[in-house]
């Protein structure tokens, strides 16, 4: 997400590098004038706070006079002058959302937070409206009924059926009652999830733990404690350190601290986050479940968890669970084998204790280091955020001939932002603009995020209107002696990210509603994991992974080490997304007519799945952004093991053709990559690997048990 950077009178945001524009007198609206910047980058540099709001509404108000004029067209509806003019609509609403919508999760000031208690309900609002608009719906079901009669392109079909089932989905059919009712029902989550966002960020803001004895920072690499203790001078404590909830803080704590009631309180202060107190999520939950089950109802759903899946690759919430019960067993199986090991080296250095949840990843970092004498803190010295993203390039150019070029000068809205032009490497044509955003900073929510502050189409002409895409990282930043140095989790996350940006940088289809990332959601995920195998694969590795201070490529002995700890506490991390994803099938089960007991139902759940002790849920719910903070994963956080078995089936056929060959690496950019969502994607899946798949890849990728019986991911009853 992108944001500011300003002229030399701008305030700074404290300790953020990025920078808001001054408001000026008679100032023109930058989101209401063509941009003039180099490929149409927003103009950070003049864009401030008083811009969103009357943009918004002048954007609200161009978008209204365009959908009438498609309503009021006498003429008899075509894909032209009916879907192709919405497709065509709306450009200042789309400039001003994407721009607010960016900054809001990676630089959300104080001024943002109060722009987005208006912009937030005032566009949902809005977005009701043209989605319950009579005269439209007409139109587009004018073309639905006769859509097999209209001689239509494949592409433009299934548009006509996307937009119709949209349409649908959002109330179209309703009485004007039960119109107002759904109507209520969406601004009311838009505030929720407004709400449970800004305490989630509070929440995690409002933690840490000051130690003041150097002897408590035992076990912790170097990197860490430097990270800590730059941290701690910034609060004014200087000569002490300070640990925060951020990953980068957080997880080295977890894994190596050998004190362990510091690992205890950091574990507990995550695992408790945003559950009570000031902050406390409980309630917009509680609120969440009962607005979204009235949703449900509203629209002939027999639950939300089936409205949420209905459109998707799953079709129903029994395929979805189908799915994760077949990992699921292999995992807890594996999981206990992890904690009799982890057990194992407890009770030989004369601990008297069973391992706990705050013990996992530390113990796991153990076994790690005896059986394959593999010390990640060494390893993270061959992978500097730089290094990794020119592995990430030289990847993307072996594979799709694409070229990354940094723009210096290009507009950006933070002084950490890196934009690229991106170019096919044999033609020199400009494919896309990439921004990276990668460091950690209070302003921004916790994750990792690909978007666009611009989309892909082609107009009429045949010209085409490129992405403008951009990656946002939490990664620990660099301090005065070292350069950011990732963790493996943290190089898959930006390799991971980066397969998002290629889906939506790579995209070659006509319409901006089925271009990159506009796809099923359990089909989404497929670019972005299939991408995370390259990471460790030697003949990548080799080119990348480079000693910060010396530049000495990794050595073979390491990546040897890394190959053989590749499924190492497997267990653990299947385990923990699984649950994650099962509790939240479960939650789309619900029809609350009063408060639940969160941590009680969830308790529920980990007992019926018979969930090992040693292991929570990857999100607790009051810190469940996927699922609690939009309705972006809600019901839906199973895509992430749906994809893997389309990723891990689909990787095998890279591995036996050679990871670099041309003629694989064509079909997965023309089958996958260029057609977003403009073919159904079982279809895409199979034109490129030639058959649907099953979990049997997933499970050898994770070294699990393949005793386990399986079936494809599809239902074809």
């Amino acid at each position: 997400m992108k944001h500011r950077i300003l002229f030399a009178a701008a305030a700074a945001l404290a300790g953020a590098g990025c920078f808001i524009a001054c408001k000026e007198q008679a100032k023109p609206n930058p989101f209401m004038e063509a941009y003039t910047t180099p490929y149409a980058i927003p103009p950070f540099d003049q864009i401030s706070y008083d811009d969103y709001l009357p943009a918004l509404e002048a954007g609200i108000a161009q978008k209204q006079a365009q959908v009438d004029s498609i309503t009021a067209n006498p003429e008899t509806p075509t894909f032209d002058n009916t879907i192709l003019a919405l497709e065509q609509s709306g450009e200042i609403l789309d400039k001003v959302a994407a721009v607010f919508f960016a900054l809001d999760e990676s630089n959300n000031t104080p001024e943002m937070a109060e722009i987005a208690e208006t912009f937030y309900p005032t566009y949902s609002q809005f977005s009701d409206k043209m989605m319950m608009d009579a005269k439209l719906f007409d139109r587009v079901k004018y073309l639905y009924d006769r859509r097999d009669s209209l001689d239509l392109s494949a592409d433009r079909k299934r548009a006509v059926e996307s937009y119709y089932k949209a349409f649908v989905r959002n109330g179209a059919l309703l009485s004007d009652e039960k119109k107002a009712e759904l109507s209520a029902i969406n601004t009311e989550l838009s505030s929720l999830f407004l709400t449970f966002n800004k305490n989630l960020l509070n929440a995690t803001n409002a933690f840490s733990i000051v130690v003041e004895d150097s002897l408590e920072l035992s076990g912790l690499p170097a990197s860490s404690i430097a990270v800590a203790g730059e941290e701690a001078a910034k609060r004014g404590l200087d000569g002490k350190w300070v640990f925060t909830l951020h990953a980068p803080s957080r997880l080295p704590l977890l894994q190596y601290a050998d004190n362990r009631d510091l690992r205890r309180r950091m574990y507990e202060g995550y695992t408790n986050l945003a559950f009570d107190g000031e902050y406390s999520n409980q309630p917009v939950i509680n609120k969440i479940l009962r607005a979204r089950d009235k949703k449900a109802s509203l629209l002939g759903f027999e639950n939300f968890g089936s409205y949420m899946t209905e459109n998707v690759m799953a079709k129903t919430v029994e395929n979805a669970e189908k799915l994760l019960m077949q990992i699921w067993e292999p995992a807890i199986d594996k999981a206990r084998e992890e904690v009799a090991e982890m057990q194992a080296v407890v009770d030989s250095e004369g601990g008297d204790f069973k391992i706990a949840p705050y013990d996992y990843y530390y113990y796991a970092e153990k076994v790690r280091k005896q059986k394959y004498d593999l010390d990640e803190a060494v390893v993270r010295e061959y992978f500097a955020v730089d290094s990794v993203r020119n592995g990430i390039f030289n990847m993307a150019e072996k594979l799709y001939g694409v070229k990354f070029t940094e723009m210096p000068d290009a507009p950006k809205y933070c002084d950490e932002v890196n934009v690229y032009d991106v170019t096919d490497a044999a033609t020199g044509e400009h494919v896309a603009v990439f921004m990276t955003d990668y460091f950690t900073r209070p302003s921004k929510r916790q994750g990792a995020w690909m978007s666009e502050f611009k989309g892909s189409w082609r107009d009429a002409d045949g010209e085409w209107s490129r992405p403008i895409v951009y990656n946002v990282g939490n990664f620990t930043p660099p301090t005065a002696d070292a350069p950011s140095l990732l963790t493996l989790d943290e190089v898959e996350t930006m390799f991971h990210e980066f397969g998002h940006g290629l889906h939506g940088m790579l995209t070659r289809v006509a319409l901006k509603s089925q271009a990159g990332t506009n796809v099923d959601r359990d089909f989404v995920e497929l670019p972005s994991q299939i991408t995370e195998h390259w990471a460790m694969e030697p003949e990548l590795l080799k080119t990348y992974a480079r000693h910060y201070r010396t530049g000495e490529a990794i050595p073979d002995e390491l990546i040897a080490k890394l190959e053989a700890a590749a499924t190492h506490n497997q267990g653990f991390t299947t385990t923990e997304l699984a649950g994650a994803a099962l509790l939240d099938l479960q939650y789309g089960k619900l029809h609350p007519t009063a408060d639940i007991d969160i941590k009680a139902f969830e308790d529920s759940v980990a007992r019926e799945l018979n969930m090992p002790a040693e292991i929570t849920y990857r999100y607790r719910s009051p810190y469940f952004k996927h699922v609690f903070g939009s309705d972006g994963y809600a019901s839906g956080y199973y895509t992430y093991l749906w994809a893997e078995v389309l990723d891990t089936d689909g990787f095998e056929l890279f591995k036996e053709k050679g990871i670099f060959d041309p003629e694989t690496a064509k079909k997965f950019k023309e089958n996958v990559l260029e057609k977003g969502g403009s073919v159904d994607p079982m279809e895409l899946y199979v034109n490129f690997r030639g058959h649907e798949p099953s979990v049997d890849a997933l499970l050898r990728n994770r070294g699990l048990n393949k005793s386990v019986k399986v079936k494809g991911v599809r239902n074809n009853d």
